[in-house]
C-alpha cells in the first residue's frame, strides 16, 4: 500500500513539474525529491536576498524622507594596534636544588648534635658529631711516633751526607717516616667523616636522628637542610610548543593560595620527550626573599609562546558567525549625516585570543570604526546612530 501512495506521489510531482501549476514543499518533502528541494531552497534564497535588498531600499528611502526616522542605536569601537603577548598555561610545582636530607659517611653512635630545628646556619658548620671510637688518640699517637720517625730520617740524612753510614739506611728512615705521613692523612679524613657538616648555607628543616643512635653510613638519616632563597618552578610543556619555548623565553609565575605572581624567564627546556605523556620540562627560576614559597607548592606558570607589538585587538563580544562558522563584525561607513553609519558585513581572520579580546589577522585596518554595543542586533547595511 505504501509503495502505490509512493508512486502516486512521484507521479503527481512529476505531472506538477510538466505543467505551469509550481510544486509545493510539501509535494517535495513528501515525495523525497532532494533534487527538487535543492532548487526550492535556492529559489526561496534568491526570494529573500531580493526582498531584504528590496527592504533595505524602503528603509533608506524613509530614512530620507522622514527625518524622525528611529535607527539602531550603537557605540562605536576604533581599531587601533597595541602591543599583545599571549601565555599558555602550564601546571607546575616549585622545587630547590639545596633540600638534603644528611646521612653519615662513617658508622658509629651520635655523640651530639650541635643545631635545633629552624636554625639558620652558614656552609661548613659543624651540625652534629659521630663518636670516632678511639680514632682521635691513635692520631695522637702516631703523630708523636712521627715525630720521633722524622728525627730518625733527618739525622740519617746528614751522616749519609758525610758519606756515614749505608743508602739502605737512609732508605729505610725516608719510607717509615713517609708512610707515617699518609697514615696520619688518611686517619685525619677518617675523622672528618665523623663530623656532619652544613653543605650550603641554609634552615635545618628537620632533626630525623637521637643522640645516641647508632648511624650507618649512607643508611640512617640525621637531618634535613633547606635553602629557600633560590626556588625555580618546574613543569612538563606539551610537545607541540616545543618550536616556541627555548631558553630566556619570558614567563610569569602565578601562585594562587599566595595571591601573588612574578616575572620569569626559561632558565633551561628538556631534551627528552616523556613517551607516556608527550611532554617535555622546563625550568623558571625564582627568588624567594620572604621564604613563603615552600618546594612541592602547586603554581602556574604562564609561559610567552606569541608577542606582537603592533597586533590589531578587537573584543570578543562583538563577533557574530553565521551558518557556515565563519566569523564576522560589522563594519560601519559614514552615511552623510552626524554620527549616522550604514553597518557592513565583513568576515574576518581571528588569531590568539586573550581573556577577553581577540587579534585580527586579516579582514580590518587600523582606524576602522566597529559596533561595540548592540552588534547583536544590527543587520548588514542597516542604518545606525552612534550613542556619543
Amino acid at each position: 500500500m505504501k509503495k502505490i501512495i509512493y508512486s502516486l506521489c512521484l507521479t503527481s510531482v512529476f505531472l506538477a513539474c510538466s505543467g505551469d501549476q509550481p510544486v509545493s514543499t510539501e509535494d517535495l518533502i513528501s515525495a523525497k525529491d532532494l533534487k527538487g528541494l535543492k532548487a526550492q531552497k535556492e529559489k526561496k534564497i534568491k526570494s529573500f536576498n531580493a526582498l531584504k535588498l528590496e527592504l533595505n531600499q524602503i528603509n533608506t528611502a524613509i530614512s530620507d524622507l522622514d527625518p524622525s526616522e528611529k535607527l539602531a542605536l550603537i557605540s562605536i569601537f576604533e581599531v587601533k594596534p597595541e602591543n599583545f603577548e599571549h601565555y599558555i598555561d602550564i601546571q607546575a610545582n616549585f622545587k630547590t636544588r639545596q633540600n638534603v636530607l644528611l646521612y653519615p659517611e662513617y658508622s658509629g653512635v651520635l655523640k651530639r648534635v650541635y643545631v635545633k630545628e629552624g636554625q639558620s646556619v652558614k656552609k661548613g658548620k659543624l651540625l652534629a658529631q659521630i663518636d670516632d671510637a678511639g680514632l682521635k688518640n691513635q692520631l695522637e699517637q702516631l703523630q708523636i711516633q712521627t715525630k720521633l720517625t722524622k728525627t730518625t730520617y733527618e739525622r740519617t740524612q746528614r751522616l749519609w751526607d758525610q758519606n756515614i753510614g749505608s743508602e739502605m739506611q737512609l732508605l729505610q728512615a725516608k719510607a717509615n717516616y713517609e708512610a707515617q705521613q699518609k697514615t696520619i692523612e688518611q686517619l685525619k679524613k677518617q675523622l672528618q667523616r665523623t663530623q656532619i657538616l652544613a653543605p650550603f648555607a641554609g634552615t635545618i628543616d628537620e632533626i630525623v636522628a637521637n643522640t645516641g643512635s647508632n648511624l650507618m653510613p649512607g643508611q640512617t638519616p640525621v637531618m634535613r637542610i633547606v635553602n629557600l632563597k633560590n626556588m625555580y618552578a618546574e613543569a612538563n610543556v606539551p610537545e607541540r610548543y616545543l618550536s616556541q619555548i627555548k631558553k630566556g623565553t619570558s614567563a610569569k609565575v602565578s601562585i594562587p593560595m599566595l595571591e601573588k605572581e612574578y616575572p620569569t624567564t626559561i632558565r633551561q627546556t628538556g631534551n627528552f620527550i616523556n613517551p607516556n605523556n608527550r611532554s617535555f620540562r622546563v625550568e623558571a627560576p625564582l627568588t624567594n626573599p620572604d621564604e613563603m614559597i615552600k618546594p612541592n607548592l602547586s603554581c602556574k606558570l604562564k609561559i610567552n609562546d606569541y608577542s606582537n607589538p603592533q597586533a590589531l585587538m578587537i573584543p570578543l563580544r562583538i563577533i557574530k558567525e553565521n551558518a557556515l562558522g565563519k566569523k564576522y563584525i560589522f563594519k560601519l561607513i559614514p552615511d552623510g549625516k552626524d554620527q549616522v553609519y550604514r553597518a557592513q558585513e565583513i568576515f574576518i581572520q581571528l588569531g590568539k585570543k586573550s581573556s577577553d579580546k581577540v587579534e585580527v589577522l586579516s579582514g580590518i585596518s587600523t582606524g576602522d570604526l566597529l559596533v561595540d554595543e548592540g552588534a547583536t542586533i544590527v543587520e548588514n547595511n542597516q542604518r545606525v546612530k552612534n550613542i556619543q
